[in-house]
Order: structure tokens, then sequence, then C-alpha cells
């Protein structure tokens, strides 16, 4: 009987973390380039009373064993890299990868990290940053003062004009990065995330070209997050939570029917 305290208390425990993941989607529903996470659970150890196939005479085996369960456990939060919808803005500086793939960040630290929000502006030097922070976009561009406006083709290629009649000139070249494993990306805030060794190494690539994502100008990912969807899964989190504490005030009555029968 004590065990089924401890394994309803396994349940609410998950449950308040898998609560706590849709909470994050749901306020993260208008962050640009955001990508919705997911509780991944597993049960826990198993007490073995009868193996199955084990002998339940000298000519016969059991078909089945009895094996009671400990309960369950939120063992990774992952994140889910799908398409966001395009929102069209028609900012010459805000960017969009339609496909696979993150923009690099220069940290000030020196260190990289990667992103799918493509909204940038130019710093007092004319190079291409975030719109945040600040941080630089990589590789590094710089937009000349005299330039009236800046055109980004989908292959990444940056061009500017000085004047209506003015022949564009290539001031740089975006790349896109891509990952062999995306959800093994390490979430800092920020919408940045960092390399690690479940990611693999960066993969710097031009954009449409193996299997990398094109890059669209004057438009925005807006994050993957589907509302309806989390409200579900928040309305569903809570009904087990609200079992696993029903689990609770039921074992609790029966011992204190059994501790006034002694």
């Amino acid at each position: 009987m004590f065990s089924a305290l401890w394994i309803s208390k396994s349940g609410l425990d998950a449950q308040q973390t898998n609560i706590s993941v849709t909470s994050n989607n749901l306020a993260n529903a208008s962050t640009v380039g955001f990508k919705k996470g997911r509780a991944i659970f597993e049960d826990l150890l198993y007490q073995n009373v009868n193996q199955p196939g084990g002998r339940s005479s000298a000519d016969t085996t059991l078909p089945s064993g009895l094996m009671l369960g400990a309960g369950t456990k939120v063992v990774a939060t992952q994140k889910q890299f799908s398409q966001g919808d395009v929102n069209t803005t028609g900012n010459s500086l805000d960017l969009m990868i339609n496909g696979r793939g993150f923009f690099e960040i220069q940290m000030p630290d020196g260190t990289t990290c990667y992103t799918r929000n493509g909204q940038f502006t130019l710093n007092e030097e004319g190079s291409i940053v975030t719109v945040g922070s600040g941080y630089p976009l990589l590789p590094e561009i710089q937009v000349p003062e005299n330039a009236k406006s800046i055109s980004v083709s989908s292959d990444g290629q940056v061009s500017i004009a000085t004047s209506a009649e003015a022949e564009a000139q290539v001031v740089g070249q975006l790349t896109v990065t891509t990952f062999v494993n995306e959800t093994g990306l390490e979430p800092i805030g920020e919408n940045l995330f960092a390399e690690t060794q479940a990611s693999g190494a960066p993969i710097q690539g031009i954009a449409g070209a193996d299997g990398v994502g094109k890059i669209s100008q004057g438009a925005l990912e807006v994050s993957n997050v589907n509302v309806t969807e989390e409200l579900v899964n928040l309305i569903t989190a809570q009904r087990v939570y609200e079992m696993n504490s029903k689990v609770l005030s039921t074992v609790d009555e029966m011992m204190g029917a059994l501790t006034q029968r002694l």
C-alpha cells in the first residue's frame, strides 16, 4: 500500500514538469523563431514477482509474469524543429530560413550560438546584428553608410544599392548552419541554441543547396506552437494530475481505515 503513495507522487512530479513545459510553449506562442518543447516520459523499475516464462510446474511455464511498476519520470524535454508559419513584414533586415538550418551568432565571449530568429538591424558600425542584444551575425557583414537599400537573395547573397540608378554591389554572403541532430542543441535563452556533443558539429552551407533551407527577405518565422493543441495538452496534464492526487487520497483513506481497526 505504501508503494502506491510513491507511485502517485512520481506521477504528480512528472505532470508538474509536463505542465511547466506546456506553459513555456504557450508563453512563447508569439516569440519569433521559437520551437516548442515536449516532455518525454519513461516508466521506472519494476518489481519482478513472477518472471514471464518461469516454471509454474514441472511441465508448464508462466505465459505472463507479475511485474509491479514503480511509477514514472520525465527523462528529457525535446525541442521540435518543425517549420513555423510565415509573417511577412517587408523589413529588409527581417530574414527567414524556409527549411533546415540556423543563423550563426557571435557571442560577447567569442563563442558561436545559433538561432532561427531572423530579426536583425544595423549597429553604429554598419554591421548586421540581432535586434535584442546586438550580437553580430556571422559571417560578419558591414553595410556602407551610403547604402540606400539592402537586398538578400534566397541563397544568402547580400547586396546594396547606393541610389535607385546605381548597380547593386555585393557586400557579403550569409551561410546557413545545420546539425545532424538538431534536438541535441541546448537552448540558452534569447532565442539562441548552443552546440553540444549530442547535436554534432555545425555544418555550414549555402542556403538552398544540399538540403539547406532558403532565405526569405522581409519575412519572419513565427513560433511553431499550436495554441489549441497546447491547451488540450494542458487540460490532459491537469486531469492526470488530479487522478494521481485522487489515488493519494484513496490510499490515505484506506490506511486510515486500517489503522482504526488495529
